[in-house]
């Protein structure tokens, strides 16, 4: 079974990651198709993702899922939070009874070191001394993959990653890096894990933004 990674967060909540070795009939044959998707490898993501939804939680009410106008997928009566991300041959998710959650996974890349400026402050760039990575660095995809697990949680659009995301400190010894999210005043705990080819980044919070 090519289950990557999985963790179990807490008693109501659970992310993992899927490697995917299967042809597409493989999932077509365990999950509904939510949207046209009409590139191959595109559906295989977009299956692969929702194929662990069920894989986390087998009670996951897969007919239930609708897109929101912002693209994120949701159930209406909020009966699991969760969030989807893939990559190269990996599906990511996470699903939560009781917690909004974001989640986010990404294959290194140079380009994200070159591209720095635009969604990293220059207090940001100082507090992680990213002017001194090496191009090939996993930490600027760490740092991206960071902000974009925060815009998924929130999943409201409407985001600069530059100016409503701004990421504190980080704390290797437990894998969180501190944010605070200005849209709605939110200090968050961002958690990751750096594999040797990919990184993964998710945050949760309680599902109430008053």
């Amino acid at each position: 079974m090519p289950i990557f990674f999985q963790h179990q967060i807490n008693d109501t909540t659970r992310l993992g990651i899927w490697k995917i070795e299967e042809a597409e009939e493989f999932f077509k044959g365990n999950v509904p198709q939510h949207r046209d998707v009409t590139h191959p490898h595109k559906r295989l993501q977009h299956l692969a993702g929702r194929f662990l939804l069920q894989f986390l939680f087998p009670d996951f009410p897969y007919s239930l899922i609708r897109i929101a106008d912002t693209r994120k997928p949701f159930l209406p009566d909020e009966q699991f939070h969760f969030s989807i991300s893939h990559c190269g041959d990996y599906a990511a998710a996470i699903v939560s009874k009781d917690s909004r959650a974001g989640i986010d996974i990404e294959i290194p890349s140079e380009k994200v070191q070159r591209i720095k400026h635009k969604f990293l402050s220059e207090e940001e760039q100082e507090i992680f001394d990213v002017q001194h990575l090496t191009p090939d660095s996993r930490f600027s995809t760490l740092l991206w993959s960071a902000k974009e697990s925060v815009f998924k949680w929130y999943g409201d659009g409407g985001v600069d990653f530059k100016e409503n995301i701004l990421l504190k400190k980080q704390h290797e010894s437990n894998e969180t890096i501190d944010c605070f999210f200005t849209k709605n005043q939110h200090q968050l705990s961002i958690h990751y894990r750096l594999f040797d080819h990919l990184v993964l980044a998710w945050v949760i919070s309680e599902s109430d933004f008053s």
